[in-house]
């Protein structure tokens, strides 16, 4: 379940990184009662640009199907196979 704390907790910096270390999600910060910032550990940010950057990939790959612009498996390893001498 996602954790929800007030601005003024983040007084508390060691209490806010343990947190933040032992959630599996982000830490979401709300100021007056409304939504105003996301804080998370180094590791679940990498882990979420690693995510975000497969999405892409499947995204650009999804678009070049549709515009057919794929190869047979076979010929693609030949050429690969033939460019790289192997």
């Amino acid at each position: 379940m996602s954790q929800i704390i007030p601005i003024k907790e983040l007084k508390n910096t060691s209490k806010i990184s343990d947190m933040c270390h032992k959630a599996d999600e982000p830490i979401y910060i709300t100021k007056n009662g409304y939504g105003d910032m996301v804080i998370m550990s180094i590791e679940m940010y990498e882990h979420t640009m690693r995510k975000n950057l497969m999405y892409q990939d499947v995204e650009i790959s999804e678009k070049q199907i549709e515009k057919g612009r794929t190869k047979d498996a076979k010929a693609a390893l030949a050429e690969l196979r033939k460019k790289y001498d192997v």
